[in-house]
Order: C-alpha cells, then structure tokens, then sequence
C-alpha cells in the first residue's frame, strides 16, 4: 500500500497509557512489545505514542529492557511460528539456515530450549561462536558443495525433519537433498532469488511439505499462543536477542543508513523520550 506520509517502522515497546472504546482497562500501565505497527497503514513505532490493535501488544517482563522489547515482536514470533507451527519439536533434528540471522538465531533458542537437535548454517565464519552460543550443536558452511553430508555427519545420522529458511529461493535444492521423507520445510523469505525453482517430483517422491510464513497474517488467537511461548523464554532468561545501537529518534535517518548498509551487528534501536 502507498501512502502520502509514512511513520517507519513495524516493532516497538512500551507502557501502554490508555485503551479504546471497549478496551479492557486493565491493560494500562502493562509493560509491552508490540508487532505489525505499519502493517496496512502509515502509522508505525517511529513516534512517541501509537494506537495499535489490543491483539498485537504482548506482555514484557520486568526482567527485560525496553531496548530488547523494542527488537522482538516481528522477528521473535516469526521465529516461534516457524518452530512450531507445524506441533512439537521435542527429539526432532531442525536445520535453521543463515543461523547468524536476528529471526533464525531467535528460532535456534526456541527450537534448542523445546528439545530439539539444532544444527544451522552461516556464510561468516566469525559468525559461529555468536550462532553456537544460541543453542546450536553444530554450525556448518551453507555454501559447502556437500552440504548434505556434512549436515548427515553433524547430525549423527540423524535424520532432518524440519529445516527452516530465510532464502528458500537460492536454497531449495540442497534444502530437498538435505530433508528425510515427510520432512517439513519452512520459508520466511526469499529475497535473493523471488521466483524460486521448485523441483516438484523430487520434492514428492521424498513426501516434502512446504510452508510459507507471514507473522503479519497471524490472528489474535495465534500470536497470543507464540508470544506466551516467548514470554515463558524471557521470564526464564532463555532467550535474548542482540542489540547493537540504541540512537534517539531523531537520528533514524541514521538507523536506516546502518540497517541498509550491514554496518551494525545486532539490532538498530529508537529510543524515545
């Protein structure tokens, strides 16, 4: 959607300090992360205040900056939705490419804390303690030409039955090759490569279902069911999510030039006053 004025910006944290017609006011003074600020409108979190939907703020607890509240709501029920969208990951083994990545690092910590074996893939290899520390057990070279055996051995043998994905587009065969039968594949993106080739009878003959994601279409019911798994995670210390600058917000020109141009590591947060 194109709108004549624009406030960026889709995540965010807060007290909330009054509720609509019909809201429960109960609500005011909750500590709270939010999500889907600019989803369909102009209105987002780059601002003081902002009017949003009671089924897109989520509890925060006390033990939890607003700074890190401010980086979950999209990206922590992105990665809670892919876990376990599809039931219990408990003794299952997930591979989570791009692991370095804010949603897959945060998928790592909630596959790694339900019980699964959790091995993921980054392209930097300075990257790998950071990946490691999350919870997976192994961190492999997603561009090894062998890929597939290389996660077999890592694995123990065995077999992967979930893998989750932010580049579905450029990984899709090695995701197939790498998959058991009745595996179960999961994309969040695929901006590399948009249009991706899908190799539909190997992909058959192996039983794969895949999935995509979108956090924004979750209704109420289902975002309330994530953010209470996320909520358990923060209230136990189990899951974090790094922030790499905090800039006041009326320097966002300069959030968005560090964003855009990867020179950060963690989020880029606005703090408002």
């Amino acid at each position: 959607m194109v709108f004549d004025r624009v406030v960026p910006h889709s995540d965010g944290a807060g007290i909330i300090e009054a509720v609509g017609e019909g809201g429960d006011p109960a609500m005011i003074g909750r500590r709270v992360y939010l999500r889907n600020g600019q989803w369909r409108r102009p209105d987002g979190t780059a601002a003081q205040y902002i009017a949003l939907d009671a089924g897109c703020v989520h509890d925060l607890p006390d033990s939890v900056a607003f700074e890190t509240g401010a980086a979950l709501g999209i990206p922590a029920l992105t990665a809670a939705y892919a876990v376990l969208k599809d039931g219990p990951v408990e003794g299952e083994t997930i591979l989570i490419q791009g692991g370095g990545g804010t949603v897959a690092r945060l998928a790592i910590q909630i596959a790694a804390d339900c019980g699964a074996q959790v091995i993921a893939t980054t392209g930097d290899p300075g990257a790998a303690d950071h990946i490691t520390q999350a919870g997976a057990s192994a961190v492999l070279d997603y561009r090894d030409p062998r890929l597939p055996e290389a996660v077999a051995a890592a694995s123990g043998g065995r077999p992967v039955t979930r893998l989750i994905d932010a580049e579905i587009g450029t990984n899709m065969a090695a995701n197939i090759d790498i998959l058991a039968e009745k595996g179960i594949m999961v994309g969040y993106g695929s901006v590399l490569k948009p249009v991706a080739e899908l190799p539909f009878l190997k992909m058959m003959f192996k039983n794969i279902t895949l999935s995509s994601i979108l956090v924004y279409l979750l209704d109420a019911d289902e975002a309330a069911a994530y953010a209470a798994i996320v909520g358990d995670m923060l209230a136990r210390g189990a899951l974090d999510v790094p922030v790499g600058h905090v800039l006041p917000l009326a320097d966002a020109a300069q959030a968005h030039e560090l964003v855009e141009g990867n020179e950060r590591s963690g989020a880029v947060i606005l703090g408002i006053d």
